[in-house]
């Protein structure tokens, strides 16, 4: 029972349990999702319950992190790195504030996009707060690292944070477990001069942050995940996170024996740096995401003998990989993963039967009446209405903006302005927007593609589950005569053109909610209920 094979997301999240954690708060993200759907489901987590509901957003997370945190207890906020946008403001003033019970924060970068809208490096973050980054290589040492953090976290009086990549949050590995430890005693603690964030209490607290940094680059220097595998050889590689094994792969592939720094916590471990670079004439930075280190290693130790992302040895964008890594040492080699030519592509779609599928086709008719028809859209499975046969909408940025850009768009005369947003982003970042446009009565018309589940990453609840929108709506203020709802089905096609087109001439707010369940999880619902009979 001991030994266990999980995917690393997975193994965040039972180092998490084991180090004693009584919450984790997270919402659902790509590919950070099964790390609080690991805890949910855990059997660990019956035997001694952890708070493990979903959050609004990760906002919200992260706060009541901090919250739980601030009594004493050990609290892990989870999210994909986009999401640390929406948490930025919390997770910076947390590193001025400091901790109380272990609060570590487990971030999952996406290189490649593979289901997001950028590349953003979270180490970037990490290094703006000035708190401890981690950055495991492998499935075990996640696990490992999960259990140090809290550690670690509690040691320094800051929030740690744990990041990983898509590949190491979706590959398995076998990972042997320790003995779990027992959850923190509720210990609240009375210390306005940390948490009182005045300017008077915040700079001496930004000061106490500059000052342990010098305490936190010891801790580095110490740190086994920061290790050195010895070679010879002029040329090096200093390799971070995942990229050090794909280094390891070219090694032992080729049996070279280039010597090798492996880097796992942050801040740098300057002193096992400089030795490296002493006996290295070149070296070659490996690291996933932006050329974060590679900088600072350029600043340290000058750019003469430093190869990385930033000279172009190593590709700008996307995801590293082993063919990568030896073309930047200078190896040619037939790439692993050629895919034959039988293999078709196959793009993304809306599912067959999809209420959203229903939507688009009543809302592009009733669109093309119009001179303008440009529709504002968000982030879920309806972003999918973008490809064809719909081409229905015409913009997807963040969370919630599709209602922010919209009221925009009619601020500066576009009409008519119609923004299609999902439920559970609607809950999440959505609901400010419409007031902004309530509060100053702006022509837009608010789509809510409501199918009553977060679907995009696998159904998880949230916060508008269970037909709450109606509410949420008529509470933020719109007029209760322009809250309408209709069934995206076949059947009702010309009765939901008919609301479609009233209320996109209607010269106010008004808000019109598609409500039937996603076809997936009410599969999965009859699935269950059909195992317990």
């Amino acid at each position: 029972m001991n030994n266990k094979l999980l995917l690393g997301a997975e193994a965040i999240a039972l180092g998490a349990l084991d180090a004693g954690i009584s919450g984790v708060y997270a919402y659902p993200g790509t590919p950070s999702t099964e790390i609080t759907e690991y805890i949910q489901k855990s059997k660990a987590n019956q035997e001694r319950p952890v708070r493990s509901s979903w959050s609004t957003n990760e906002k919200t997370a992260y706060e009541a992190a901090l919250g739980m945190s601030y009594a004493g207890k050990r609290g892990l906020v989870c999210m994909k790195h986009v999401g640390l946008n929406v948490a930025a403001d919390a997770f910076i003033n947390s590193a001025i504030t400091g901790v109380n019970g272990g609060l570590v924060i487990a971030v999952a970068d996406d290189p490649s996009m593979h289901s997001s809208q950028n590349e953003q490096d979270s180490r970037v973050y990490g290094k703006f707060a000035m708190v401890p980054v981690l950055e495991p290589s492998s499935q075990q040492d996640l696990y490992n690292a999960a259990i140090e953090a809290f550690d670690l976290s509690e040691s320094v009086g800051l929030p740690v944070l744990l990041r990983i990549t898509t590949r190491l949050a979706h590959s398995r590995a076998g990972v042997k477990r320790t003995a779990a430890r027992p959850q923190n005693p509720l210990h609240a603690v009375y210390a306005p001069e940390r948490f009182v964030l005045i300017p008077h209490h915040a700079r001496q607290q930004y000061n106490q942050l500059i000052n342990i940094q010098e305490q936190l680059e010891k801790l580095s220097e110490q740190s086994w995940l920061n290790r050195l595998i010895s070679g010879s050889g002029p040329n090096g590689v200093i390799a971070f996170g995942i990229a050090f094994n794909y280094v390891m792969e070219i090694r032992q592939a080729f049996e070279l024996n280039f010597p090798v720094l492996q880097i796992g916590q942050y801040p740098l471990p300057r002193k096992h740096i400089e030795t490296f670079f002493k006996f290295c004439d070149t070296i070659l930075v490996a690291e996933e995401g932006y050329p974060v280190y590679e900088e600072l290693l350029r600043g340290y130790l000058g750019e003469g003998n430093i190869r990385g992302r930033l000279d172009g040895t190593l590709p700008r964008t996307g995801e590293l990989n082993a063919d990568i890594i030896a073309k930047g040492l200078g190896i040619e080699r037939k790439k692993v993963r050629q895919v034959p030519d039988i293999v078709v592509n196959r793009p993304p779609a809306l599912c067959k039967g999809c209420g959203h599928r229903d939507l688009y086709s009543a809302l592009n008719i009733v669109m093309s009446s119009f001179a303008e028809h440009h529709v504002f859209s968000d982030i879920g499975c309806y972003t999918l209405g973008a490809l064809e046969p719909f081409n229905a909408i015409h913009t997807c940025v963040d969370m919630g903006a599709s209602i922010t850009m919209a009221k925009g768009a009619a601020d500066a005369g576009l009409q008519p302005a119609v923004a299609v947003i999902g439920d559970s982003t609607f809950t999440h970042s959505g609901m400010t927007g419409l007031l902004d446009a309530i509060n100053e009565q702006s022509p837009l018309t608010v789509i809510i593609a409501d199918n009553d589940t977060t679907a995009m990453t696998g159904g998880q609840l949230s916060s508008a589950t269970g037909s709450r929108l109606l509410d949420i709506c008529r509470g933020l203020g719109v007029a209760e005569q322009h809250i309408r709802t209709i069934i995206p089905l076949k059947s009702h096609h010309e009765e939901n053109m008919t609301v479609l087109k009233e209320e996109i001439t209607y010269q106010g707010v008004s808000v019109v909610i598609a409500q039937r369940e996603c076809i997936e999880t009410a599969a999965r619902k009859k699935r269950n209920q059909a195992d317990r009979t």
